[in-house]
């Protein structure tokens, strides 16, 4: 007799599941960077999030026509697939509630997300948490992205991680280098510094520690060197494998898909997952070796969390793999 199959999310006790999210947030301000972005979003059938910036995309005293041309994109971007979020002015500037205020009682459909910039506290999230649920009149709450990027945001990280509207801790390299008045250098703002300045990589990995400890998803920074898109492709690739971060901004098109595939479980990580996972099945999930290794229930669950990271992005895997393990999807 067949011993019943026994599936990972029931045998491996799993714990708080972190969000898939896509790799990529794309930063555009202008217009026309907007509308193009859109093209690519409609092109990639969403394969990245898209994020119009209100608070560095509009020129100083242009607050409100920036504002409404965002909302009018939201409108306009309804059956391009994927998911778009606004980011405001921090919430102590004087125009950033009439951004809540607008953004999601005249786009709440449009929208996935708010990204709020230099909080200086895990009172200015709640604060601007606060003001979402007095606009909105859904039941379901349009989620935070927080920017890590002031010294106190770094002090309240763990308490801003816990917030139940926050989906994502945003690292704001430049910012955060700005706030410290000259005590980390410029040169820190880009590749190799920005991984090698010890207080920059300290904050790098308390954001990703505190998103995994949240089940909250951790982005890193942008790469400022526009004109190679592969500078970009190896940041992420460092900002990945040596810190942790499943998620990066964009300010380029052509960084997207380097971004996208750098962020992504490789094709021999998806394949030795499945691998060790139909093995680990066919044995009641009991320790066994694979090519000589030991693999028990604490390597099951990594290996478990490379194939729904894979499929949640949309890796194509084995097709025995995938109708073994996800039959719905």
């Amino acid at each position: 007799m067949t011993a019943h199959l026994i599936h990972p999310r029931e045998a491996l006790h799993l714990g708080l599941t972190s969000v898939t999210l896509p790799a990529c947030d794309h930063y555009a301000g202008s217009e026309r960077f907007i509308r193009k972005a859109l093209e690519l979003q409609q092109q990639k059938n969403g394969a990245f999030d898209l994020t119009i910036d209100l608070e560095d995309g509009a020129p100083v005293g242009h607050e409100q026509e920036q504002l409404e041309m965002a909302v009018t994109l939201l409108h306009e971007a309804a059956h391009i697939p994927g998911r778009r979020g606004v980011r405001i002015h921090p919430i102590d500037h004087s125009f950033a509630h009439e951004e809540i205020k607008l953004c999601v009682t005249k786009a709440a459909d449009q929208f996935s997300y708010l990204t709020l910039p230099k909080a200086n506290s895990c009172a200015d999230v709640a604060r601007a948490w606060e003001q979402i649920k007095a606009a909105t009149k859904q039941k379901t709450l349009t989620k935070l992205h927080v920017l890590i990027e002031t010294p106190g945001a770094l002090h309240d990280l763990w308490e801003i991680a816990a917030h139940p509207g926050v989906a994502v801790l945003d690292f704001g390299l430049m910012d955060f280098i700005s706030a410290h008045g000259g005590a980390i250098s410029a040169d820190n703002m880009r590749s190799p510094g920005q991984f090698q300045h010890h207080l920059i990589v300290r904050t790098k990995s308390a954001i990703v520690e505190a998103a995994v400890a949240h089940a909250k998803v951790a982005a890193h920074n942008v790469c400022v060197d526009l004109s190679s898109p592969d500078r970009a492709a190896e940041d992420a690739r460092i900002a990945r494998q040596q810190f942790g971060f499943l998620r990066m901004w964009s300010i380029h098109p052509s960084q997207i898909d380097p971004i996208i595939q750098a962020m992504r479980p490789s094709e021999a990580e998806v394949g030795e997952a499945g691998e060790i996972l139909t093995q680990a099945q066919e044995q009641q999930w009991a320790p066994i070796s694979v090519h000589g290794r030991l693999h028990d229930r604490g390597s099951y669950r990594y290996y478990w969390s490379v194939l729904e990271r894979a499929v949640g992005l949309g890796v194509d895997i084995d097709t025995g793999i995938k109708s073994r393990f996800f039959p719905a999807s």
